[in-house]
């Protein structure tokens, strides 16, 4: 069976998205299936046409010339459209498998009907919300209402719907999508790459000036809704209680800044280290330094439908996790069991956790043996895979 997956971006390019589709890819190569993908006019990234990366072919759809909303939308969706009816006649897929964001269902749903293609349509979050969460609009506008509309459209137009978690689930059937064309295709981890931690590299620890000290990490995008500032204002509190306890912050984003600034301003000031973006290769000896992996998101609606991939790595690299109570946390972590879940939106709470989880050493080997489990058994991908198998069989027909 020939799958062809239609993308927002890909590797090289590194992001939780291109992470997702990589390890999807990769197993369901390991079971049989031929694979290409095709990036959209998102994928603002100099290479060939088709690149292949990690022995995945990656088709390429040229940028449109440039243009305000939603005339910029327009092309990219029509772009799009007319690369990937030139890659359905030369490749011939069995089935079209696109993912999120709706632009990409807008442009593959009329080819997929002029081609007698089923399409399944792979949300990971809705864009109208993860636009919120950028702060690249607001809830209620007219822009996100639109947006919501389309995405509405698009699911109810595909042949199957695949959803990352339960909210997103339970969000879709509210707006009338019938529950049995949904799949659930949860985030995992490929224990390949994350199912192997390091040991602690004490050299780094030594320069970053974290040697023998208890270190609350965060590694990955500085975006409003992770809720980092809760993180920042935390530890003062937490460095009264703890005067050994550092704060490692490795990434990037927008709210960089202004994080930074808080910092500077901090009574922590001193305990609180800025590592920037690191190559993927090394964000494991980074893990490597870390005691407890603290994610601060935001209590807003993309929080709380939208499970994030960070925690379960973690819980793979044996890292003890400390979240809080958005509904998202929420479905990925059990309290006191694989992680510990404090308030949202609450600096004073975050600290009193984390000063608990230090105190607690001596749980600390059976918490970490306790979630690496629940990652191996529930959110491994080389199992999670076998999800989308039975909708490709039953749209298409064919036999895997």
């Amino acid at each position: 069976m020939r799958i062809l997956h239609v993308l927002d971006h890909s590797l090289p390019l590194h992001s939780g998205y291109t992470f997702r589709t990589r390890a999807i890819v990769t197993a369901q190569k390991a079971k049989g299936l031929e694979i290409a993908c095709l990036t959209g006019a998102r994928h603002r990234r100099d290479g060939p046409d088709p690149e292949v990366i990690e022995n995945i072919a990656f088709y390429r759809t040229l940028a449109p010339a440039v243009g305000p909303s939603p005339l910029r939308e327009w092309r990219e969706i029509r772009a799009l459209s007319d690369r990937l009816e030139r890659l359905v006649e030369e490749w011939r897929p069995d089935q079209l498998h696109v993912h999120s964001p709706v632009l990409n269902a807008l442009a593959a749903l009329p080819v997929a009907k002029r081609k007698g293609l089923p399409l399944l349509y792979e949300i990971r979050a809705f864009w109208e919300d993860a636009a919120v969460g950028n702060g690249t609009g607001s809830e209620g506008s007219p822009r996100y209402r639109l947006t919501r509309a389309l995405e509405t459209y698009a699911a109810r137009q595909a042949d199957a719907v695949a959803v990352i978690c339960e909210g997103l689930r339970r969000d879709l059937i509210a707006r009338n999508i019938p529950a049995a064309k949904i799949i659930l295709a949860p985030n995992g981890v490929d224990m390949s790459l994350f199912g192997s931690p390091l040991p602690p590299d004490r050299v780094l620890a030594a320069r970053l000036g974290l040697a023998g000290a208890d270190v609350v990490g965060f590694i990955g995008s500085f975006y409003d809704y992770e809720g980092l500032d809760d993180l920042i204002a935390a530890m003062p509190l937490l460095h009264a209680r703890r005067p050994n306890a550092h704060l490692l912050l490795v990434g990037g984003g927008p709210m960089e800044a202004a994080l930074k600034a808080q910092a500077a301003a901090s009574q922590a000031a001193g305990q609180i280290h800025f590592i920037g973006r690191v190559p993927h290769e090394q964000v494991e000896l980074y893990y490597s330094l870390v005691d407890i992996l603290a994610y601060p998101r935001k209590a807003m609606r993309l929080t709380e439908l939208v499970t994030p991939l960070k925690p379960l790595e973690a819980m793979a690299q044996r890292k003890l996790v400390a979240a809080s109570d958005v509904g998202g946390h929420r479905e990925l972590i059990e309290d006191g069991v694989t992680g510990t879940l404090f308030p949202a939106g609450d600096p004073a709470a975050l600290a009193e956790a984390l000063d608990r989880l230090f105190a607690d050493r001596g749980q600390w080997e059976q918490r970490r043996e306790t979630a690496r489990r629940f990652v191996e058994r529930d959110r491994n991908w080389s199992s999670n895979i076998s999800r989308y198998i039975p909708a490709y069989q039953k749209l298409t027909g064919k036999a895997v």
